[in-house]
């Protein structure tokens, strides 16, 4: 397996390959309990028979499109889920008693610790034989359970078929499994190499599938090899396209940062003790980190509440100081899943232990106003209408911070230039 070994190594250099662009992606990890509380919702509604016929517009549609912009690797994921009217697939939605089954079957994913338990839910509900419902509810399976089961799609069939010389095919969970099986086998044999969350391996069969990478023989010598050698090492030398989307999304993560960076020099010139998002700490601001003076912990009155995982990961919250009260939270969506921050918003909101947050805001781009709109016309929120989410424009923040730190008070300056939604 030396062969594999070469191009692990060489898939977890490349600049443009999943495990730089996707996998070690902050926004992954951060989507991943915002997907898992949308499964909750979905759940919920099936449960009290208030999902519907309908895809467009569900809770369903909120999370698989949540999904669906974990950049390349779920580009589509959403294709399973929409209603073929002609074929009437998937029967999830016409049919009550499988959207019960369904949402059962999400239900025990979601509450199950065992890797036997989430394989009898998969073969109590292939047992239903729901027309038009297979593995592609593997990808939701994946963001409940990371190092049990893996993501599935066709690229990734096609770049395992290609790397053992299976023949796995799309379709039937029996085919999953095996695939399943098949990747964590590979995920123990090169432990040292790829990681036991099996987005990894995942990651890897879908750079072949997709025809980044060309699979290695499975001879160890040869002809064959030295070419394939070559084939990989040219690879490596990235097309100018994509170098600039390379050089894109670093910008991008930039922008992200010194919008960050904004906001948490202006809490602080306002009298805030502010929050940095966890995983962002770290990153390089203004000649120090992003989490200079800023708290090292959330207060003991949020930390305690069942929401305090997500809570950590929101971009930016400002507490009074003295009670370290919650005042105001903010989530930059410069290109992210704008869906996952306004989860991450109402779990602080709706944690607090003592009154509502006073301020909670979508920081965006101007373009991105819309998109904002969109997201909150959701049915899932809204029941939290009455929390007065706003919209945060860049402009208007870059405008006038200077101005609202030296002579601002409190909220209100914020409020001023924040739009209603």
């Amino acid at each position: 397996m030396q062969t594999l070994d070469t191009l692990i190594r060489h898939w977890r250099d490349d600049p443009g390959g999943t495990y730089r662009t996707w996998f070690l992606w902050d926004e992954r990890l951060k989507n991943f309990r915002s997907i898992r509380r949308g499964i909750q919702v979905v759940v919920r509604e099936i449960r009290e028979d208030r999902f519907g016929t309908q895809y467009r517009g569900s809770s369903l549609e909120t999370v698989v499109h949540s999904i669906a912009e974990q950049r390349q690797m779920f580009r589509g994921a959403d294709h399973a889920f929409l209603w073929k009217p002609k074929l009437r697939i998937p029967d999830i939605y016409e049919n009550p008693a499988h959207q019960r089954a369904f949402g059962h079957f999400l239900d025990t994913c979601a509450c199950c610790t065992t890797e036997q338990e989430l394989l009898q839910a998969i073969r109590t509900l292939d047992a239903r034989g729901i027309k038009g419902l297979g593995p592609a509810a593997a990808n939701l399976m994946y963001f409940l359970h990371p190092t049990l089961m893996p993501p599935f799609n066709t690229a990734i069939v096609n770049g395992y078929n290609a790397v053992t010389g299976a023949k796995v095919k799309l379709g039937k969970w029996e085919e999953y499994l095996a695939l399943r099986t098949g990747l964590l086998r590979l995920t123990q044999t090169h432990r040292s190499l790829l990681s036991n969350d099996l987005g990894a391996v995942a990651g890897l069969m879908f750079d072949v599938g997709s025809g980044r990478y060309a699979a290695p023989p499975r001879a160890e010598d040869g002809p064959d090899v030295d070419a394939w050698r070559a084939d990989l090492a040219q690879v490596r030398e990235e097309s100018k396209a994509a170098r600039k989307a390379q050089e894109a999304a670093l910008a991008q993560d930039h922008t992200h940062t010194q919008v960050q960076g904004w906001l948490r020099d202006l809490g602080l010139a306002l009298g805030f003790e502010v929050w940095i998002a966890a995983n962002d700490r770290s990153r390089t601001y203004a000649g120090g980190r992003l989490g200079d003076g800023c708290l090292d912990t959330l207060p003991a009155g949020i930390a305690g509440t069942p929401g305090a995982d997500a809570v950590r990961l929101i971009d930016v919250v400002w507490f009074e100081r003295g009670t370290l009260a919650p005042a105001a939270a903010f989530e930059v969506e410069h290109t992210t899943s704008i869906y996952s921050g306004i989860v991450r918003l109402l779990d602080l909101a709706l944690g607090a232990p003592e009154r509502a947050v006073q301020g909670l805001y979508l920081v965006a781009p101007d373009s991105r106003e819309a998109d904002v709109r969109d997201q909150l016309r959701r049915p899932a929120f809204q029941a939290v209408g009455h929390l007065h989410m706003r919209y945060l424009p860049y402009s208007e923040l870059e405008r006038h911070r200077e101005a609202m730190a030296r002579f601002g008070q409190g909220l209100r300056a914020v409020e001023a230039i924040a739009r209603a939604l």
